[in-house]
């Protein structure tokens, strides 16, 4: 088997993967410059929450499989150099392509002739071809592949085995190294070309954005004719297969959904329409919730109470969370502001229990299944995702 650093190799990413890695019988480091997450996954202690990682990890940690480092050096005797490093936005929405010139220049005097370089998280369409061209300018004669990652963030080392694993390369010798990688983990394995498999990664994205985008607009139709959009959803969907995949409303967040919308939408020259107007929906449904809130509440008198600030329900990531920009909003428009949230951990947060006995409003921010039996005190709770079934019109 083979031995494999994982460049971001502690985070949300990269360690599911290096777990999974180490379970097939390769030899992984996971390298990452957060020294306090690699001391913390190194005595056996998950730095977030993932499906099976909390008892998996001591065990390669133990037999020796699996470890982390800060140390770079690790990367010269690897012979599979995977990296997590995906591509953000800059304040104007677009493509920061300088992150992987910025990888290059860091990591090149490590890399050496005859290694895999496999980039995992999402990239800019024509990414992966053009850090091979880069490489090669270098004069590193090194295999360059896009394997994508497309698991769902908490359940990520349940999902890498379960799902089909996407592999591309710029010659065919990097696919089919990356093919047989990702064979010991799946027998799935669907071979492209990169910018292929790249825009099948961005596609997938995006596809689920547009789809939470649909539901939040319905929501939107329905509310402010004064009818529930949860009695339309159930009739929708409810033994009638060609919805069945039809989304609740809520907050459409997260590190990825956005940010490779609008990636797609710089590729396709700002002319992606569909994904532009998606986004103004999802970005858009914080304001108007609080909007609808001030017509019939008043807000610059009361205290509200946010339950719920992760991007997503029973998580502990508050990245790119749209709680928080409805916290933003709030605090515009309301005498006091209170958050609270079981998974997350912040000092300015209160208790479950104490947002409610001091809010005369509630927003549930983010649908973690605890709120489903919740003894809200009889107080008005405003709940787009339906999760408690005690409050979703806000006419």
């Amino acid at each position: 088997m083979s031995k494999i650093v994982i460049i971001g190799g502690c985070g949300h990413v990269g360690l599911p993967l290096g777990l999974a890695l180490a379970r097939a019988g390769h030899r992984v480091v996971g390298l990452d410059i957060d020294a306090k997450k690699v001391a913390e996954t190194n005595a056996g202690r998950m730095p977030f929450a993932d499906k099976g990682a909390d008892e998996l990890l001591p065990k390669v940690l133990a037999d020796g499989s699996f470890t982390c480092t800060t140390d770079k050096s690790c990367l010269e005797t690897a012979e599979i150099v995977i990296t997590v490093i995906g591509t953000p936005l800059d304040e104007h929405l677009n493509p920061r392509f300088e992150v992987y010139d910025d990888l290059i220049a860091a990591d090149r005097t490590f890399l050496r002739k005859g290694q895999l370089l496999v980039l995992r998280s999402t990239v800019y369409p024509g990414t992966t071809e053009r850090i091979a061209a880069a490489l090669e300018r270098e004069g590193i004669e090194v295999d360059v592949a896009f394997c994508p990652e497309r698991v769902a963030e908490g359940v990520a080392l349940e999902e890498i085995s379960t799902l089909p694993q996407i592999v591309s390369g710029t010659s065919e010798r990097a696919k089919e190294r990356a093919a047989v990688l990702f064979r010991t983990l799946t027998p799935d394995v669907i071979e492209m070309q990169p910018r292929a498999a790249e825009l099948t990664k961005l596609f997938n994205n995006t596809w689920r954005y547009i789809q939470f985008a649909t539901a939040n607009q319905f929501f939107m139709i329905a509310n402010e004719h004064g009818l529930d959009f949860y009695e339309i959803h159930r009739a929708m969907t409810e033994k009638y297969p060609r919805a069945k995949a039809f989304p609740k409303a809520g907050f459409a967040a997260g590190p990825c959904l956005f940010k490779d919308t609008m990636q797609i939408a710089s590729f396709h020259n700002n002319a992606f329409f569909l994904g532009h107007s998606a986004m103004l929906v999802n970005e858009g449904l914080p304001n108007y919730l609080v909007r609808r809130a001030l017509l019939r509440w008043p807000l610059r008198e009361m205290s509200v109470g946010i339950l719920g600030m992760a991007f997503k329900g029973d998580s502990d990531d508050p990245r790119e969370s749209l709680a928080y920009k409805l916290k933003k909003i709030l605090e515009r428009e309301c005498r006091e502001v209170l958050c609270s949230d079981p998974f997350v951990a912040d000092e300015r947060f209160v208790s479950t229990d104490e947002a409610i006995a001091r809010c005369g409003l509630l927003f549930i921010g983010t649908p973690h299944t605890e709120y489903r039996s919740t003894d809200f005190k009889g107080k008005t709770v405003l709940d787009i995702w339906n999760i408690t079934k005690v409050g979703i019109s806000v006419v």
